[in-house]
Order: C-alpha cells, then sequence, then structure tokens
C-alpha cells in the first residue's frame, strides 16, 4: 500500500518549501489533506506530484504548490469567512476549511460540488457550506467576506467580489486569457484598493455572467 502520509510530507519539504512557501499553518495543513482522497482513483498514485491533474468535466484540481501559493496569499489567521470560487475537487476547499472560521463555496457544476460535498463530508468537515451557480456573481446572501479566492481564470475582475470583499479583505484571482491569466491579489482598505500582479498561472475559464461566456 501508498504511504500517502510520507508522499505528502515530502510535497511539503521538496514542492512547497523549496520554492518559498513560508506560512506554517499553510504547510501543516497542505501535510493534513489527503489530496489522494480528492483525484480519482486511476490518478491516485499521481496525487503528490507537481502538476493538476482531470478531475472529470473538464476541470483540474490545482497544482499543488499553487493552492499553497494562492492560500497564503490570503493571510488567513483562523477566524477569517472566506468564500471560495471553483469547488471542483473540494481540496482547496479542504485547506481552507483548515485555516479559516467558515468557508462557503461554489460551482456551476452540480455534479462536482456533490462529489466535493460527500468527501468532504467524509473526512469531518463542518465549517463548509455549498452552492450550485454562477460563481462569477459571488454569494451575496452571505456577504461580506474576508477573503475571496478564485480557482478558475477571469478576463477581468467581476464587480461582485469587489463588492462582496469586506473592509479589510483580501481576493486573490488569477486574471487575463483564457488560455493564460496572472495571478492577482486584491487589497480593499476602505476607499483603497492595492492591486499586486504575482505570477504567471493557467487556469480553466471562469464561466459565468461577470466571467467567460459559456461556448
Amino acid at each position: 500500500m501508498n504511504n500517502y502520509k510520507d508522499k505528502r510530507n515530502s510535497m511539503v519539504e521538496t514542492q512547497l518549501i523549496l520554492r518559498g512557501i513560508k506560512d506554517e499553518s499553510v504547510l501543516n495543513a497542505m501535510r493534513v489533506v489527503p489530496r489522494d482522497k480528492f483525484v480519482k482513483t486511476k490518478e491516485k498514485n499521481h496525487a503528490y506530484e507537481d502538476h493538476p491533474l482531470p478531475i472529470g468535466h473538464g476541470q483540474t484540481i490545482s497544482q499543488p504548490y499553487m493552492v499553497a501559493y494562492m492560500t497564503e496569499l490570503l493571510e488567513l489567521k483562523g477566524d477569517e469567512r472566506v468564500l471560495e470560487i471553483g469547488t471542483g475537487s473540494g481540496y482547496q476547499t479542504a485547506v481552507l476549511s483548515e485555516l479559516a472560521k467558515e468557508v462557503y463555496t461554489i460551482d456551476r457544476i452540480k455534479i462536482l460540488s456533490e462529489e466535493a460535498n460527500a468527501v468532504l463530508d467524509e473526512l469531518g468537515y463542518k465549517n463548509i457550506r455549498f452552492l450550485v451557480g454562477d460563481g462569477t456573481k459571488g454569494w451575496q446572501e452571505q456577504a461580506p467576506f474576508d477573503g475571496v479566492i478564485v480557482t478558475a481564470g477571469a478576463p477581468d475582475l467581476p464587480v461582485s467580489f469587489m463588492e462582496q470583499l469586506a473592509d479589510g479583505g483580501i481576493l486573490v484571482i488569477p486574471v487575463g486569457r483564457s488560455s493564460y491569466q496572472v495571478l492577482t491579489v486584491i487589497k480593499k482598505t476602505g476607499n483603497n484598493i492595492i492591486r499586486k500582479e504575482c505570477l504567471g498561472c493557467m487556469f480553466v475559464p471562469l464561466i459565468g455572467e461577470y466571467g467567460w461566456k459559456k461556448d
């Protein structure tokens, strides 16, 4: 039987720490959350490798480094309410759940949301709420959020995310073309907006009213 715990620890040491992830709470979450539980059976032996994996329906589970990096950018301390756009496999959701008080996660694909919900419930996560719908609209009924993390590439910053971001909140989102984006961080303090572009990345397109239109 594969020792996934050893593989997780190796992933943290070689893929995350050596590439600059410093937040100990993020590193600990990445050590704890079993990525192998969020991938298809045929992909389990590749669960801790340094690349995305397919999860069906044209979607992917993100590279471990990207999950850790985006999470670190949120600067979570433990009492935040976080909105995740793109539940996908639920792996990023689990990492957020380890670090935030409450996680609200949206996916437009019902079967992915249901599958992620089942895995996260089996693993014992209780601070997550799920919604199936157009993630580009956010979740107005539960706003404001201390953090918003978007796991799909947007053509621009959806106004809904900015409106639903709490004062002092942080938005992490890939912005750019459908085939290539720049990971962008927005910090909101009163009427002051600070925008920082981080690194190039490639996510599936963010589909919806304030994103890309579905073909």
